[in-house]
């Protein structure tokens, strides 16, 4: 055995234990048949210890000579019956996909600004989750719950909450509650508050976002005389201003009514109406003109989409009307109805026949 064969041969012996001291290159500056030789060597007295070396030396990243060698001595000792085992089957690979919305609910406005959300999304391995939520128009996201879910636990749910539900509810794109969420995010940090802790799982899947603007609605003069019917709508029925803001001036009403004077009924009206006109005015201010009138363009969103156009219509009429900052609130028949709505409650909650608690347009109350 020459120095360069000898040398190779402890190179190879020493790898069997130590895979750091194989030198490849050493082997490929060899003749062909000595590195043949040592390789056949290595193999014979090795066995099977020798195949993990033999397999480095005959992958494709090895010089020819080198690797055309390692591959006869693997022959060689398959020939003997000495073969690597069986490498294990590949894993197959499967794409991990970002969680997206894949379905989604929403249901109608009530009357304190308050909607649920139902988002359903699917998981990097297809899964799907639920997230269910309450959102409100001035204090962003009031509620969160949800999880994994099947489609027949869905299909269960979506069942019940029909049957349940006073408020119409309607599947969406997901894109739109999306929007009306990440509006409910958006509140939240301008207004430096955090949402509830429940939310925290499902905030990273909803982008803030400012409120989109109302649709380009044009009033009708006919329809906007009749939209106060809206509020005999069931849906409608917790739509008024909120007694507690009112309870003065329900007093008063109240006054007006039991006074021990001789009114006529005609001065008593117009007592009433004066009440009245100037509660609209006081509460139905600019910023809430825009949040009533984004619930009413959202409730003719929903009674479109459940084949209901003539309430769409009139809720379509309300909100322009309402929007028209150009159009005194006190002359619109919805938003004297809302007031005058309020003052009944209100009036109760003094009378003792209805608690304050159960009433309250505050939102979460």
């Amino acid at each position: 055995m020459d120095a360069d064969a000898g040398a190779w041969r402890r190179a190879l012996d020493a790898a069997v234990t130590d895979p750091a001291r194989l030198d490849p290159a050493a082997l490929a500056a060899g003749a062909p048949a000595a590195v043949d030789d040592a390789l056949r060597a290595f193999a014979d007295t090795h066995g099977a210890v020798a195949l993990p070396v033999l397999e480095a030396l005959a992958s494709e990243r090895i010089d020819r000579t080198v690797r055309r060698a390692a591959r006869v001595a693997l022959y060689r000792l398959a020939q003997r019956g000495v073969q690597p085992p069986p490498r294990p089957a590949p894993k197959p690979v499967v794409e991990r996909r970002p969680e997206r919305a894949v379905r989604a609910w929403l249901s109608g406005v009530d009357g304190s600004g308050s909607r649920a959300v139902w988002v359903l999304f699917e998981g990097p391995w297809a899964g799907q989750s639920l997230c269910s939520l309450i959102v409100n128009d001035e204090a962003g996201v009031m509620d969160a719950a949800g999880g994994e879910i099947t489609k027949k636990r869905l299909e269960s749910e979506l069942a019940g909450l029909r049957a349940s539900q006073k408020l119409p509810w309607v599947e969406v794109e997901p894109a739109r509650a999306l929007a009306v969420v990440g509006e409910a995010v958006a509140l939240h940090r301008a207004r430096g508050t955090s949402p509830p802790a429940a939310f925290g799982r499902w905030e990273r899947l909803f982008t803030p976002g400012e409120l989109a603007p109302l649709p380009a609605l044009v009033p009708d003069a006919a329809l906007v005389e009749h939209a106060a019917e809206l509020l005999e709508l069931p849906e409608m029925a917790g739509w008024f201003l909120d007694p507690e803001a009112v309870q003065a001036d329900a007093l008063d009403l109240l006054q007006a009514r039991d006074s021990q004077l001789v009114l006529s009924e005609a001065v008593k009206t117009e007592r009433e109406a004066a009440i009245v006109a100037r509660v609209v005015e006081r509460e139905l201010g600019p910023e809430a003109r825009r949040r009533w009138a984004r619930r009413l363009a959202d409730m003719a969103f929903i009674f479109r989409s459940t084949e209901r156009p003539e309430q769409a219509a009139l809720a379509e009429a309300a909100a322009a009307a309402l929007a028209d900052e150009a159009r005194a609130a006190t002359g619109q028949p919805f938003a004297r109805a809302l007031a005058q709505r309020g003052l009944d409650v209100a009036a109760e909650v003094a009378l003792g026949r209805v608690s304050a608690s159960d009433v309250s347009r505050k939102p979460g109350a």
